[in-house]
């Protein structure tokens, strides 16, 4: 008898678990030509945790590049229900980048936080769409050069921003 409850108790709690995971890829960053997943996983019926993590390895003629490895790891509180209809969000980002288009050519680290907001479409038992806007803060922390290959190196910077930190029109897939 012991051992059934034991199953049944693992498969109830494996079957509620994994309804609650979902992959998702932004199709804006896609269209960037930045590939990018995310995972999200429910923690109660109003809480989901989401990671996305995105690159670019965008590279022209003459050193011009907009290269970046990044991750954006999310809290939601969804008014509804998880995965359904309205949420607000607390993001963090980090991204290390090598970026330059004109004169200088930048590399350095992106720390910064915000909050955003959002609605989720269901579509159908396993896809749902997502639209999201976030505000917030990023410090970055760079190394300046001049952007032809092998320039010269200028100095150090950093800057502070205030503004978009987020945008999606995300794809969702959900685990069965």
């Amino acid at each position: 008898m012991t051992k059934f409850i034991i199953f049944l108790g693992l498969f109830v709690c494996t079957s509620a678990f994994s309804q609650k995971i979902a992959f998702k890829t932004n199709a804006l960053y896609w269209a960037t030509l930045t590939p990018n997943v995310g995972v999200e996983v429910g923690l109660s019926d109003k809480t989901t945790l989401e990671l996305n993590g995105l690159m670019n390895l965008f590279a022209l003629d003459d050193n011009k590049k907009v290269n970046f490895l990044a991750i954006q790891p999310e809290y939601r509180y969804w008014f509804c229900q998880s995965f359904i209809q309205h949420f607000v969000g607390l993001h963090l980002h980090y991204a290390n980048y090598n970026a330059g288009l004109k004169k200088y050519r930048y590399n350095g680290n992106l720390f910064g936080a915000g909050v955003s907001y959002g609605y989720d479409w269901y579509l159908s038992p396993r896809w749902n769409l997502e639209a999201t806007l976030g505000i917030g803060y990023a410090y970055m922390d760079h190394k300046v050069y001049d952007r032809p290959r092998c320039g010269a190196f200028k100095g150090f910077e950093d800057r502070h921003y205030f503004g978009l930190t987020k945008i999606g029109v995300s794809i969702i897939y959900f685990l069965k």
